[in-house]
């Protein structure tokens, strides 16, 4: 008996990553932003609504240090937290 079973033709295709790949950050240039994050996500039960900031500013510091591609902050879901607005929400 065969321990190899085939359904049909199809296999798995894998496929790049919609935003495509990025360079890991060898030098700790952005680790300052990325613990912020991280420490923001335990303080809050891993709430990452809450730091949505913090998030912010460390997508802007991969950007800025050609870590990631240039992204329009609206474009990554941070539109309104440009230019000093809040990042709560109402609740309804």
């Amino acid at each position: 008996m065969s321990t190899a079973m085939n359904f049909g033709s199809k296999s798995f295709q894998p496929r790049p990553p919609d935003k495509g790949s990025f360079p890991l950050d060898h030098f700790g240039e952005c680790k300052r932003f990325k613990e912020k994050f991280m420490k923001c996500l335990r303080e809050n039960n891993s709430e990452n609504a809450l730091c949505r900031n913090a998030s912010k500013e460390y997508l802007e510091c991969r950007m800025e240090r050609q870590l990631m591609a240039q992204e329009p902050l609206e474009k990554l879901g941070f539109g309104d937290l440009i230019d000093g607005k809040s990042e709560t929400k109402t609740k309804f």
